[in-house]
């Protein structure tokens, strides 16, 4: 998920930073939101739990169901709060997995084919695999169509399980976690785009890509505005809210437009700043607590010109959207979907062939999947273990990557129209993850010991 804005500029050192310390930087602080993200999620599970198996049940689903209306030049829209969540602010959060997508792809892990065949083939083996289990457990059943349930992982509580380990772990088994999950991500959203989507209106579709070739001409046309953008993507969204493709999706389209160029590079951003700096300081100073003369003004906008064009518009909406993607927008989402009654008889409704099929494929079929696609990429010579990880550590990784969560329970409320089942597919992701996730931090826990019993041995 999303690179982490966030940098503590308060905190200072008499050490100069390493070169190799300014390029993992970014990575870091984005692994360490993420690992924050994941206890966060974790919590308001908990508090969703247990709200909706409390004497205030009623009132868990009751506040759901509350309507909101929005109004705008005769059109109105009046849904849910459970709908706004789903359908509208998730949309922001695919948005921000376009904008990750793309980074990668032009920058990252996924930027060539040495850095993407290993996982690029990890998480095809993840999302195959699991999907074939479950379809075995319910073929030609009621439940069939949930076979895209187990195919998703949750990146922000996989690192998070990650990050309870400490900071020995390798920082190329995160990268290849991290780089599985985004690959994931986009599997993932290819399949609710192709197979969760019914009854197509062509013409809504037409309108969205006429608002998406709007946003193509806006970057073409050296527009860096995100409030432009923004406008221009309301209308993808409508489109695709329309058409009968789940709205959502129009997030991870719009952000394939968004400019990820600057307008200045490094030696033209460093004698502009400077000659703003110098003004700045050349000006009479005003008295003590008074607002900055005219020249000292001037100096301080000519300087955020120069850092808004010395950043791409990519990396300041990843920077805008981040925090609030991961600490509001998906504990709100978390917290709408993952009240599950334990009411009823739950070994019943855990050998239901969806929980069956679900349980199965997450916790067996994606480490199966992600294992066996990368020891046959490996084995072909299409790609190469990251250093520092042996095929242990490949097997732990891939068990949390079962941690299904958020994107699981997405599909599983397109997949299943049926209370019940949701219900039930519901308690399958939530049991799946925990044991995916404790499955595979005893497992790097173990091989974490192991590793420095070693380096301390005389």
């Amino acid at each position: 998920m999303p690179q982490d804005p966030s940098r503590d500029f308060n905190s200072s050192t008499d050490q100069p930073e390493a070169p190799i310390e300014k390029i993992l930087g970014p990575f870091q602080r984005f692994l360490r939101a993420q690992a924050t993200s994941g206890i966060l999620l974790l919590g308001v599970t908990v508090v969703a739990l247990v709200w909706a198996n409390s004497p205030w049940a009623e009132s868990y689903h009751d506040l759901w169901h509350l309507k909101f209306e929005i109004s705008l030049a005769g059109f109105s829209l009046s849904e849910s709060l459970h709908w706004w969540i789903n359908d509208a602010l998730m949309a922001a959060f695919f948005f921000l997995v376009g904008l990750e997508i793309k980074r990668e792809i032009l920058v990252g892990e996924l930027s060539s084919r040495d850095k993407a065949a290993l996982p690029l083939a990890a998480a095809i083996g993840g999302m195959i695999v699991p999907a074939i289990l479950f379809s075995i457990f319910n073929f030609g059943g009621d439940g069939q169509s949930g076979w895209g349930v187990p195919m998703a992982t949750d990146i922000a509580f996989a690192i998070g399980v990650l990050a309870l380990l400490g900071d020995r772990v390798a920082l190329s088994a995160k990268v290849f976690l991290t780089a599985l999950a985004i690959v994931d991500d986009i599997g993932a959203s290819m399949v609710i785009a192709l197979f969760y989507t019914d009854d197509l209106s062509w013409w809504s579709l037409v309108f969205a890509a006429c608002f998406f070739l709007a946003m193509l001409i806006a970057n073409r046309a050296g527009i860096r505005s995100p409030l432009v953008f923004f406008l221009l993507g309301l209308g993808v969204w409508f489109g695709f809210l329309q058409s009968g493709v789940h709205p959502t999706l129009s997030g991870i389209i719009g952000a394939m437009a968004i400019p990820a160029r600057v307008r200045i590079n490094a030696a033209q951003f460093l004698p502009q700043s400077r000659g703003s700096i110098e003004v700045f300081e050349q000006a009479e100073p005003p008295e003590e607590n008074v607002s900055p003369n005219s020249l000292q003004r001037d100096a301080l906008h000519s300087l955020e010109t120069a850092v808004h064009q010395a950043e791409t518009p990519l990396q300041r909406l990843e920077h805008i959207m981040h925090p609030w993607v991961l600490f509001v927008i998906m504990p709100l989402f978390a917290l709408a979907n993952a009240g599950v009654s334990f009411s009823g008889d739950l070994a019943s409704a855990l050998i239901d062939p969806v929980a069956l099929g679900i349980i199965v494929g997450l916790v067996l079929g994606k480490p199966i999947g992600i294992v066996g696609f990368s020891w046959l990429a490996v084995r072909v010579g299409v790609a190469t273990l990251p250093s520092g990880v042996s095929w242990r550590w490949i097997t732990g990784l891939a068990c949390l990557a079962g941690i299904g969560f958020t994107m699981s329970l997405f599909i599983a409320g397109l997949a299943f129209a049926d209370e019940a089942q949701l219900t039930t597919a519901k308690l399958a992701i939530l049991s799946a993850s925990v044991v995916a996730g404790a499955g595979g931090w005893l497992m790097l826990r173990q091989l974490k010991r192991s590793a420095e019993d070693r380096l301390t041995r005389p």
